[in-house]
């Protein structure tokens, strides 16, 4: 049987421990949990219930907040292919001659990352073969 006097209690604690459950308010309650989710995500398994409950206060206040205003509609305006293609990059530390056998010439390359050409359903294919990663991630 369910203790709602004992779950009433416990919400109450909660909250006054752990105000960010109700939402963030302010830059520095945003930056208090931030360094807090830095903390408990270090023991992940052990932390998850709390990381669960905390992390969709962080996220609600990140697609919000006037401070993340302009990096959200940069983000929004990305080509998912060409944000991929770069992060793929990045993490193998490549350079565009190393996409000869998946896209083409260098050229092309930097004409797909520049936003004058596009990945075509071939080219994301092969990157998806040899990545590893879903096609889906491209589109």
């Amino acid at each position: 049987m369910l203790d709602v006097q004992a779950m009433k209690s416990l919400s109450q604690q909660i909250t006054q421990v752990m105000p960010w459950v109700q939402g963030i308010n302010s830059d520095q309650q945003y930056d208090e949990l931030l360094a807090l989710m830095d903390e408990l995500v270090e023991d992940y398994d052990a932390n998850q219930v709390l990381i669960e409950l905390l992390f969709p206060a962080l996220q609600e206040y990140e697609e919000t907040a006037e401070r993340f205003k302009a990096f959200n509609q940069r983000i929004e305006e990305l080509d998912p292919g060409i944000a991929m293609l770069r992060l793929l990059i990045d993490q193998h530390g490549l350079t565009q001659s190393d996409f000869q056998q998946e896209i083409g010439g260098k050229s092309l390359v930097s004409q797909i990352l520049s936003g004058k050409r596009s990945l075509t359903l071939g080219h994301i294919r092969a990157l998806s073969k040899r990545f590893d990663i879903p096609a889906a991630m491209f589109v």
